[in-house]
């Protein structure tokens, strides 16, 4: 898990201008993921002041900064201006006050801009922020990409999953993790997956060692990250185990606080288990969409016992009938 975020990877991937400050961008940090917008400390009400997140200025705040007189502004930006705040940031391509870059100059604090909206500024840096201090914990197993679904292949090691996902790759889906993938909560609902730097877009087959999949397949045969929708669980084939046959067991997995759907699937000589992954992709959506073959089943089987019950009533009644 990252603590902290620096400045300066925050301008390199959220594409931010720099106004000033820019020496001071390494040396500064992010530590939280909200984002203030200092409407009452303009007006002077510094009482619960969040003076350790960036501080964005819209629309709003600057014009109102604008109406205060160049002294009034200057005190307050240089109140503002704290040795743990990270940075002034400033929508809308607004120019950004004299008094601000005067008060962040003094106080090292950089001052940036952009030209997105406010609110979606702030939504976006939110996001970024959220998935980079999110506390992280490590997966054993792999993460592919199949038709738009993040599935994540699980079992022991040697049970198949990185020849499996080769197999996968070469049909046209995306590879994300290999052997260890780092997931965080993103939030209530989603779990997200990523490949540590060191293992990013490789894969290891026992007995051919390791292979860079972008290199071989190309960069459309990888990503970056993928939400975590199904885990898929591979399991030796035993005799005395019992495996679900119709699909209504319901199973999941318990990552952080979300609940993620999961299957197991049976590992036997002659599976061809790409196949069967996919399918069982394509039969994931299907459910999620409203369509299960379970309950079609359980439906006609209901149906045939009770045409079947009734035929029984008719043919008693019938033999009655005569024998009277």
């Amino acid at each position: 898990m990252a603590d902290q975020v620096s400045v300066k990877q925050l301008v390199k991937d959220i594409n931010l201008l720099v106004y000033s400050g820019e020496p001071y961008l390494a040396e500064r940090q992010v530590v939280v993921s909200d984002i203030s917008r200092p409407g009452l400390e303009l007006t002077g009400y510094f009482n619960y002041y969040p003076h350790e997140r960036i501080q964005l200025f819209g629309r709003t705040e600057s014009a109102f900064a604008r109406n205060m007189t160049a002294a009034e502004r200057l005190v307050i930006l240089k109140r503002m201006a704290s040795e743990d705040t990270p940075a002034f940031l400033v929508s809308r391509g607004i120019a950004p006050l004299p008094e601000m870059l005067e008060a962040a100059d003094a106080a090292h604090v950089p001052v940036l801009g952009s030209k997105l909206p406010t609110t979606r500024l702030s939504s976006l840096l939110t996001d970024y922020l959220e998935s980079r201090l999110a506390e992280r914990q490590s997966m054993h197993g792999v993460l592919v990409d199949l038709y738009g679904l993040g599935v994540m292949i699980t079992g022991d090691s040697g049970v198949g999953k990185s020849e499996t996902a080769l197999e996968l790759i070469q049909r046209g889906h995306r590879l994300i993790a290999d052997d260890r993938v780092d997931v965080y909560q993103k939030d209530e609902q989603t779990i997200v997956g990523e490949a540590p730097a060191i293992l990013a877009h490789l894969l290891e087959i026992r007995g051919l060692g390791i292979i860079d999949v972008m290199n071989l397949f190309g960069a459309g045969a990888v990503r970056s990250h993928a939400n975590i929708d199904l885990i898929v669980h591979l399991e030796n084939w035993t005799k005395d185990k019992q495996f679900d046959r119709l699909g209504s067991g319901e199973q999941s997995q318990q990552i952080f606080d979300v609940s993620v759907p999961k299957i197991t699937i049976p590992v036997k000589v002659g599976r061809n288990l790409a196949s069967i992954i996919e399918v069982a992709a394509m039969n994931f959506r299907a459910k999620s969409m409203g369509y299960d073959a379970t309950k079609t089943f359980e439906n006609n089987l209901n149906h045939l016992i009770k045409s079947n019950e009734q035929a029984d009533r008719a043919d008693a009644k019938d033999s009655t009938d005569s024998e009277g």
